[in-house]
């Protein structure tokens, strides 16, 4: 039986998410903006899952403002605060989902100045050279990502926004990978933006959120009508908000318990893959992921071995999903310092709730098998 290790990259859509979507996809058709008890019906709705979004990171209901994704929340972050506020540099962690990296690099060809964060070995943040990024010239916004899609590496960014915010910078924190895996409070956190992406917990896909403090400017990517205050133009999704609602519930209720499980799968495939001849941890050391695991093999290139797994049945990736197909190594293990044979030898396992130790037994067995094959 085929096993999905790929969480990272998307989750199935819970049933109990598609049966909350259910009544919203063959019943109620009113469009939210209009005024009769229909529209009031669908509005009544999206108001509801803004609420469960919001019990799920700490924040008020009407600092969510929805999105068709993590990537579009990414980009309306940084070049919203670019376009609504002249000025200052934008510093992005050099390990940060292309959503962010890409974002952030269009801003310079707007003219405006932008760098790169650099990290250690481990993946964290290279603290004295942020602090001189910091003083050296006006920074308008820094973005990191609280959890790291490829390696799970948890990143300090508590301790970041707070250099920000002394240095006159906002934060703005990808949490596309974080939530529904760790606990996520907003304003502990110190963000003052913060991405969400339903897919990653077992919601539905398309649907996203930007959560932003009320005193943070924003100039909105889509321009049309009213909705969500002014920053997101264009007619609601109301099922899919309504999956990500309930599935932002769910992840609430099951937050320990997912950690928990996953995290004792993690370990025990951990401990496995460490006994393999040049085997190479990412991360290994640090906070990361319950649910994540990023690996190399000295001799082997990662997707060449992926296949090789996808033909015995196991679903893995080399990194993140949507830089796949590239031919280019991991830019996160690149940063990180790894040599690019290294880096091309990644994979990545990334667990669900879904998943048992029996799925890890027998992936540890094959990856063996193939190892023992290939040195043979």
């Amino acid at each position: 039986m085929p096993v999905y290790f790929d969480h990272n990259a998307t989750t199935r859509l819970d049933p109990r998410v598609l049966e909350a979507m259910m009544p919203y996809l063959t019943g109620p058709y009113a469009n939210p903006s209009s005024l009769h008890r229909f529209g009031r019906s669908a509005r009544d709705a999206i108001e509801r899952a803004r609420q469960q979004l919001a019990d799920l990171v700490g924040c008020q209901p009407q600092q969510v403002t929805w999105t068709s994704g993590g990537t579009e929340a990414n980009n309306l972050a940084l070049k919203g605060v670019a376009d609504a506020q002249p000025g200052g540099r934008v510093l992005y962690g050099a390990t940060e989902h292309p959503a962010v990296m890409e974002a952030a690099e269009s801003l310079r060809s707007r003219g405006r100045a932008v760098e790169a964060i650099a990290v250690d070995h481990q993946g964290l943040l290279d603290w004295p050279a942020f602090a001189a990024q910091l003083a050296s010239s006006p920074v308008r916004l820094v973005a990191l990502m609280r959890a790291n899609n490829e390696t799970g590496v948890i990143q300090d960014v508590t301790r970041a926004a707070q250099m920000a915010h002394e240095a006159g910078a906002l934060m703005h924190v990808d949490a596309v990978q974080a939530a529904g895996k760790i606990p996520l409070d907003f304003s502990a956190l110190g963000a003052d933006l913060m991405s969400l992406s339903s897919h990653k917990l077992y919601g539905p896909k398309g649907i996203g959120a930007l959560v932003k403090r009320a005193e943070v400017d924003l100039s909105p990517l889509h321009h049309g009508g009213a909705q969500e205050r002014g920053l997101r133009g264009g007619t609601e999704n109301v099922a899919a908000i309504v999956g990500f609602g309930a599935a932002a519930a769910l992840a609430v209720s099951e937050l320990a318990m997912r950690a928990e499980c996953a995290s004792q799968l993690r370990d025990r495939l951990e401990r496995a893959v460490q006994q393999l001849p040049g085997a190479t941890i990412f991360g290994a050391g640090v906070e990361r992921l319950p649910n994540t695991l990023q690996f190399g093999l000295a001799g082997y290139e990662g997707e060449a071995l992926l296949m090789q797994l996808d033909r015995r049945g196991f679903g893995v990736s080399s990194g993140s999903a949507c830089a796949s197909g590239k031919g280019e190594p991991s830019h996160v293990l690149l940063a990180m310092g790894y040599p690019r044979d290294v880096a091309y030898s990644a994979i990545r396992v990334s667990l669900g709730r879904d998943n048992t130790v029996d799925d890890i037994d027998r992936f540890v067995a094959v990856l063996r098998e193939l190892v023992a094959a290939g040195k043979s």
